[in-house]
C-alpha cells in the first residue's frame, strides 16, 4: 500500500547522541541511548537501550527477576530469542521481529533471559511513561510475533509497523496506548526515500541501527546520520528520509508528551518521591 505524503512543516534534527556504554541486569552489556547525561529523557520516553552483540558474555547473564511500577516497557527484538517470565502467570519467548509492549503500571516482577547460548542477540528496549491516572492500574501485555507485525512496502522502502498508522494506511497491532505512540522500523534500500507523517506536538526520534540516513531539513539541506545515532526531531507534521549508498534501517518513534512531574527510583517511575518510597515498601512486602 502506498500513499503520497509531503510534510508541510518538516521536522528537522535538533540534537543527536550516540549514548554511552552501560551494563544492566546481571551483567548485560549494551548502549544506553536515552537516560544518560546527554539525553536524560524525552517526555514521555524515559529510557532507550540498544543491545547488539554476538559475544555470549555480553548477554548470557540476562535480566533475572526484577520489579517495575509506573510505566511501560517495549521490547523489540531483531535477532536472537529472549524468554520472559513474570509473577502474574505470564511466560513466553520473544522471537526475531517480535514485539512485547508490557504495561507494568501498578507493579510486576519479571525476568528477561536470553534463550540462546551463542550467536547474535540484537534489539531495543524502550521505557514509556504512564500518566499519573494510570500508574496504578493492573499490569498487562500486548505481545505479537513477527508474522503479526504488518509490513508496508513500496519503492525500495519497507515499514514494520508496531503501533500507530502510516501515511499508507498500515496500522500496527499494538493499540490503545495512552500516549498515542507511533513506532515503526523503516528499512530503505540504497538511495530510497520516504516521507512519513508525525503528529504535531508529539515528541519524536529516529534511531539508526544500520547504514546511513539523510534527514531533510526545512531549508532544503539534509543531515546525515550513521548507525548508532539517535536524532531528536523538532516539531512539525512529518519527516523525510533518504538512505545512503549502503541503505539504511531506522526506528521512527513518536508519542504525546505527558508534561507531568517524574520521580525515578531504579525500576520505579512515579510522580513523587513519596510514591517511589511506597513502591519500594510494596515490593519488600510482596505486594507487587
Amino acid at each position: 500500500m502506498t500513499a503520497e505524503f509531503t510534510p508541510a512543516h518538516p521536522r528537522t534534527i535538533v540534537r543527536t547522541t550516540r549514548g554511552v556504554e552501560a551494563t544492566d541486569g546481571a551483567g548485560v552489556n549494551m548502549r544506553r541511548i536515552i537516560h544518560q547525561p546527554e539525553l536524560e529523557m524525552l517526555d514521555p520516553f524515559l529510557m532507550l537501550d540498544w543491545f547488539h552483540s554476538d559475544e555470549p558474555q555480553d548477554y548470557l547473564a540476562g535480566f533475572p527477576n526484577h520489579p517495575h511500577r509506573g510505566f511501560e516497557t517495549v521490547t523489540y527484538l531483531m535477532h536472537g530469542r529472549m524468554r520472559h517470565w513474570d509473577n502474574k502467570g505470564h511466560e513466553g519467548v520473544i522471537e526475531p521481529g517480535g514485539i512485547q509492549w508490557m504495561t507494568a503500571a501498578g507493579g510486576i516482577i519479571h525476568s528477561e533471559m536470553p534463550e540462546q547460548e551463542d550467536g547474535l542477540l540484537s534489539g531495543f528496549q524502550l521505557w514509556v511513561n504512564l500518566p499519573a491516572a494510570l500508574k496504578m492500574k493492573p499490569a498487562g501485555y500486548q505481545e505479537f510475533d513477527s508474522a503479526e507485525v504488518p509490513v508496508e512496502e513500496h519503492d525500495g522502502v519497507s515499514l514494520r509497523v508496531i503501533t500507530g498508522r502510516t501515511a499508507g494506511g498500515t496500522e500496527g497491532p499494538v493499540r490503545d496506548i495512552s500516549t498515542e505512540p507511533f513506532f515503526a522500523d523503516i528499512h530503505l534500500k540504497a538511495g530510497a526515500a520516504h516521507s512519513e507523517p508525525v503528529a504535531e506536538g508529539h515528541a519524536a526520534f529516529l534511531m539508526v541501527h544500520e547504514g546511513t540516513l539523510e534527514v531533510a531539513g526545512s531549508d532544503g539541506t539534509a543531515t546525515t546520520l550513521e548507525a548508532g545515532d539517535l536524532a531528536v526531531l523538532g516539531d512539525g507534521d512529518g519527516v523525510t528520509l533518504t538512505a545512503g549508498p549502503e541503505g539504511a534501517k531506522t526506528l521512527l518513534v513518536a508519542a504525546r508528551p505527558l508534561r507531568e512531574p517524574v520521580a525515578r527510583g531504579g525500576p520505579f517511575v512515579m510522580n513523587t518521591r513519596e510514591e517511589i518510597m511506597q513502591a519500594f515498601d510494596d515490593y519488600r512486602a510482596g505486594r507487587l
